[in-house]
């Protein structure tokens, strides 16, 4: 009885000799403690190889260990799952007085911390009273917890079957023990070993050489093992050149070591990718990929490893999947992050929880809803454009829509027994709609649907097993739940696929090359992160106190070593690959690591097997692209030089339109060329004084706003709505005001009656005039907004001393709903016919002249220089229709701001100045001939803009150069925006 340990670096056959031991040892039914479940079945194949017959043993994790032996004893409880645990500490901390923690509590990763934190102080095997603080209340009401619904979780039940180990005789009956793979003990595994060394033979395998910088992160664990060891250790000498290339394994023997000796030459069995941003890194690493994968390498002997999944999942998935490179994952994603979770948790929150239309429409979109595309997009334009939010009224308006028919998924989960059964049969309805009942699902997406399905399964089954514990779940714990469940990605070692891993799940895999990515400062070593509960400081007085293996390594120690086992997973060829600069060309710092590797060998050595790829190289090389994709944007790059040979090469490969295309994408015509259009705007008579503004602004706005007319799908209170308004409150105020209060103007002496008139108006305004369905908030907005802006304003004009009155408002020209005398317009030009609406004409009750009022729903107003340099329109030509439509004299033309200080501005005649209209801007004031020179210059830039409209000329020519910052269509523009 008692611990053998073998020792040596890695490939030194430490496993192989703890295998033989094992088989030898077979008549005993000795237990293999292996890391990982993926490791049980590689080594069972490893053993059968050596032995055609296993007919003896056990090779388990120390989690099957722990529960066998649990399970043997008088006291034995049902462990708690993932799951249930997360439960348990939410009820635990709502009956307890968080103090200062009671804000942080209210999110869920709190929960998940508190959870993190009890389980490592549970492996330490330590007791509430072993702490103080706040920490040991919330410790002692979780356990107290699980003492209620008598339950242990995983860490009480590695307490109970070390503590039965140590104190039972016949919890063990002397099976030899062999383990490898543990670097980190923690205090209940470490209990384990101690008491099993006691009652049968125990050996372990494990990675140190002493003295080697490599290593020091394991010193800990290597001197309490050798203690207990007491001198029986098998150290093993470097064996790793039996099976590696020279220069591996001359890195295996150099890297975090003094005294270096003479390297080898590379020999191509190290190779460095330098490149620009992530992207460009990991298209140089999909480009060897694929090399390998055509010259004969078998997927599975290829490993790429990083120093995170989470991180570099995104971009491995871009890069990878675009070359076509086969790839697996071996990692975890939370369930709300696939696709199937997704749309299962978005019709629960919309149905449990409150949801609005976006939650019920994210699922009905999905695939697993069983409504067709066309059919969803037609319902959700309806809701949207009328912004119905509020889950009644979706509901309502989408069965309307239906024609009364309800939705079948809504009607199972509501008439589900319980939560859980909803979830079950969500689930199976959502699976059966995407894949149907006729053939099994296929392709790996389907295989996601399916492991997320399973998930949910497993999830209820457990979730089922707590309400027969603690009565049922309400929707919003179910809802959570599912959140926090994980999806397992891909099996480990699946057949035609690169494995992905991290650093930490390489330690014990082999492969022939491998890619080890990440190599820049700030990626490898990483920062290290404190427990928001458990500090450093009290993790070391914890150790000090109780022994209980809190204290974690140093984080760029023990990255030193996970990256000194990486580099040694690779027998064949080994490839260290890193960022240079990011996307934005701003350089990067190399990981300490990669230097250390460096310095091993000679630096012509490494120059010669070291490829960079610079952020200019915007493509591969004809000859190395990787997808015929990349092959074609190569040659287009070619075309720039050589256009004869890039031709050619298109044509022997069927791409002469694809090149075409490309060549052409930033030649973008904006001309309108089509016969039938041309036709149809050179047969058009009639303008609007707006339209031919906006063509002034920039012909391309005018193209898409007004020929393309693209519709908003989201009805939203917006700028234009709130103008619109204004503009009806305006027109009911000032031509009800005469009824209304007996007088054309607001008399200073009748204001206070004005304004409860105003606030009547725009009652009845906002009531009409929006079709959109706002909630009480929004409604409140948008009439206080409103009402601020227009009693400031009616206020003001009852306070200036105006001659003129106002007397004609919204008066149509050029339409058939004009009246008779304007239905005509006014003619620009022959065959220039000019239409619009005027806001409001205020005339001199003692002669027949006046001036145009338009009101602006914004804070400026172009004053009569403005007009002219930025091209505005209304305002001149108003003048015109004044004068030869409408019979008045026009004195001249205002904006009128609604908001801001409100201060008019235009265009005015300073005859009038004292009698007509005195008071503006000294600037606005023009004499005659400036102020019609101003109106004909106006209407000679409206003909000519006519001109250009019937020839099609579109152009990307906004006035100021610039596209504007306000412009919304500039996403439709065929030209990019700066």
């Amino acid at each position: 009885m008692g611990l053998n340990l073998i020792t040596g670096p890695a490939n030194a056959g430490k496993v192989a000799l703890l295998l033989r031991r094992y088989l030898d040892a077979l008549p005993q039914e000795p237990y293999l403690i292996v890391p990982n479940r993926s490791d049980v079945e590689e080594r069972e194949r490893e053993l059968l190889e050596i032995q055609p017959a296993l007919l003896g043993g056990s090779i388990v994790t120390f989690d099957d260990l722990f529960k066998r032996i649990a399970r043997g004893g008088s006291e034995s409880r049902q462990v708690a799952t993932e799951a249930q645990q997360a439960l348990i500490v939410r009820r635990a901390l709502a009956g307890q007085s968080l103090n200062g923690l009671g804000r942080s509590a209210r999110f869920g990763g709190f929960a998940d911390a508190l959870l993190s934190t009890v389980g490592e102080l549970e492996s330490g095997l330590l007791d509430p009273n072993d702490l103080e603080g706040e920490l040991a209340g919330l410790y002692a009401a979780y356990r107290a917890e699980l003492d209620r619904l008598n339950l242990w979780d995983r860490d009480l039940l590695r307490r109970h079957a070390a503590d039965r180990v140590a104190g039972e005789l016949d919890a063990w009956g002397g099976e030899p023990v062999f383990a490898y793979g543990f670097e980190d003990l923690t205090g209940a595994e470490w209990a384990l070993l101690q008491a099993l060394a006691g009652r049968s033979e125990v050996t372990v395998s494990m990675p140190y050489e002493p003295g080697r910088t490599a290593f020091a992160s394991l010193r800990r664990t290597m001197d309490d093992l050798t203690a207990l060891a007491d001198g029986r250790i098998d150290e093993l000498p470097p064996a790793f050149d039996q099976v590696a290339e020279p220069a591996l394994a001359h890195l295996e023997r150099a890297l975090f070591a003094e005294g270096l000796q003479q390297a080898p030459l590379i020999d191509g069995a190290l190779r460095f990718f330098e490149s620009a941003g992530k992207r460009g890194a990991l298209e140089l690493v999909g480009e060897e990929l694929l090399s390998l994968l055509r010259s004969g390498v078998e997927p599975e002997q290829i490993g790429v490893i990083c120093p995170s999944l989470e991180r570099w999942q995104a971009p491995l998935e871009t890069a990878l999947g675009t070359l076509g490179v086969p790839y697996a994952l071996e990692a975890y994603v939370r369930f709300d992050r696939t696709p199937f979770g997704q749309a299962l948790l978005s019709l629960l929150r919309f149905a449990w929880l409150g949801g609005g239309r976006a939650h019920l429409y994210a699922f009905l979109r999905s695939p697993y809803s069983g409504l067709t595309r066309q059919n969803v997009d037609f319902l959700e334009g309806r809701l949207r454009g009328r912004a119905v939010q509020t889950p009644e009224r979706v509901e309502e308006e989408t069965m309307r829509l239906r024609d009364g028919q309800p939705l079948p998924v809504l009607e199972a989960l509501r008439g589900a027994p319980t939560p859980l059964d909803a979830v079950a049969g969500l689930a199976a309805f959502m699976l059966r709609s995407a894949y149907g009942l006729e053939a099994p699902p296929v392709g790996e997406l389907s295989r996601q649907d399916i492991r997320a399905h399973e998930s949910v399964m497993r999830l209820v089954a457990e979730l089922r097993g707590w309400s027969e514990l603690d009565g049922s779940l309400s929707p919003e714990e179910v809802v959570a739940a599912l959140e926090r469940t994980e999806v397992r990605r891909s099996s480990p070692g699946e057949a035609g696929r690169i494995a992905v891993i991290d650093l930490l799940r390489a330690r014990t895999r082999r492969f022939e090359i491998v890619f080890v990515l990440g190599l820049e400062e700030g990626s490898l070593p990483r920062r290290g992160h404190e427990s928001p509960f458990l500090g450093d400081d009290a993790r070391r007085d914890l150790d000090e106190r109780s022994r209980a293996r809190l204290t974690r390594p140093d984080q760029v120690a023990r990255d030193r070593y996970l990256f000194y086992a990486a580099c040694t997973r690779a027998s064949r060829r080994l490839y260290l690959v890193r960022e240079a600069a990011t996307d934005e060309g701003s350089p990067r710092e190399p990981s300490p690591f990669w230097d250390e590797v460096q310095a091993v060998f000679p630096k012509d050595d490494i120059a010669r097997w070291t490829r960079r790829r610079p952020l200019s190289d915007l493509t591969w090389p004809l000859e190395d692209a990787p997808t015929e994709r990349e092959r074609l944007r190569s040659v287009a790059l070619r075309a720039a030089g050589d256009a004869i040979a890039a031709d050619a090469i298109a044509a022997a490969n069927g791409w002469e339109r694809r090149l075409a295309r490309a060549l052409q994408a930033f030649e973008r015509p904006t001309r309108l060329t089509h016969p039938l259009v041309l036709a149809e705007l050179a047969a058009k008579m009639t303008y609007g004084v707006t339209e031919l503004e906006r063509f002034a602004e920039c012909s391309s706005i005018w193209f898409f706003d007004r020929v393309i007319d693209p519709k908003s799908i989201d009805g939203e209170v917006d700028a234009r709505l709130r103008g619109s308004i204004a503009h009806q409150v305006l027109y009911r105020f000032y031509s009800g005001l005469p009824k209304e209060l007996g007088t054309d103007r607001v008399e200073p002496d009748r204001v206070e009656d004005a304004v409860a008139f105003l606030s009547r108006c725009l009652d009845e305004a906002v009531a009409k005039g929006v079709r959109l369905e706002l909630t009480e908030l929004e409604a409140r907005e948008l009439r206080h907004g409103l009402w601020r802006d227009l009693e400031a304003f009616v206020r003001e004009e009852a306070a200036a001393d105006m001659p003129l009155l106002p007397r004609r408002f919204e008066v149509l020209f050029g339409s058939e709903r004009s009246a008779p005398e304007l239905q005509r317009g006014l003619e620009l030009a022959p065959g220039v016919t000019l239409s619009g609406k005027i806001d409001r004409i205020d005339v001199d009750p003692f002669s027949a002249r006046g001036i145009v009022q338009d009101y602006k729903a914004g804070k400026h107003a172009h004053s009569a220089v403005q007009i002219e340099q930025e091209k505005k329109l209304q305002i001149p030509l108003y003048m015109l229709v004044l004068r030869d439509l409408v019979g008045i004299e026009p004195l001249g033309g205002l904006y009128r701001p609604l908001s801001g200080e409100r201060k008019a501005r235009g265009l005015l005649r300073a005859e009038a100045q004292d009698d007509g209209i005195p008071g503006f801007a000294k600037n606005d004031y023009l004499d005659e001939e400036a102020f019609w020179g101003q109106v004909e210059r106006a209407r000679e830039l409206a003909v000519d803009i006519v001109e250009r409209m019937r020839k099609g000329d579109v152009r990307h020519d906004p006035k100021s150069g610039d596209c504007p910052t306000w412009c919304e269509l500039w996403s439709m523009c065929r030209v990019r925006r700066a």
